[in-house]
């Protein structure tokens, strides 16, 4: 097959449309996995959960561990929470601040007090647990997916704080800090568009 034929076959393979979902991916593997894809799938989730574990990791091994368990308890507990409430996709402009505010975080290394940080964690836990929550069905298998999803949390947070907490040198720490500027330049783009104009 010729180059050009590969590249439109290939091309064709990518822009045909998929199903979309409103919040729980159906893998076909189990509400627990529906639960962990959706969690790995959403930007939003997923960059915000990073800036917050890299940021924690490199203040300290005391950091990371207290908001590894407040980040995801919280999240699952608003989650369950939510699960009695009417659908919402939340506000874009909201999850552009949270990526804009932890990428600046990380990008300044900035040194808060523990408690500050605690907090943050469970701030940022309760608001996207929520809103990932919100619209999933009260049935067991709702209740399995979110536990998947706070155990892709909990798994996510901990290896990416874990990977900072014992880096000392400088070139190290200066490429953490690299990723949370691309954080938040992420949260900006994502706040410009989300106060465009319509139309």
């Amino acid at each position: 097959m010729s180059r050009w034929r590969w590249t439109l076959v290939v091309a064709a393979a990518a822009l045909r449309p998929a199903p979309a979902a409103a919040h729980l991916d159906a893998t076909g593997l189990g509400p627990v996995y529906d639960g962990a894809l959706h969690f790995l799938t959403s930007p939003e989730d997923l960059l915000a959960a990073l800036a917050l574990a890299l940021w924690a990791g490199a203040r300290g091994a005391g950091y990371g561990r207290r908001a590894l368990f407040a980040l995801p308890s919280a999240w699952l507990f608003a989650s369950l929470l939510g699960m009695s409430a009417a659908a919402t996709a939340g506000s874009a402009v909201l999850s552009a601040v949270w990526l804009l505010a932890l990428g600046a975080l990380l990008a300044a290394d900035l040194p808060l007090p523990l408690a500050v940080a605690t907090g943050l964690s469970a701030a940022l836990g309760l608001q996207r647990g929520y809103v990932n929550g919100s619209g999933v069905p009260a049935s067991a298998d709702g209740l399995v997916a979110l536990l998947g999803l706070g155990a892709t949390v909990f798994v996510v947070f901990a290896l990416a704080a874990a990977c900072v907490v014992p880096l000392r040198t400088a070139w190290a720490r200066i490429a953490v800090r690299v990723i949370g500027s691309w954080i938040a330049a992420s949260g900006l783009l994502l706040l410009g568009w989300s106060l465009r104009p319509p139309g």
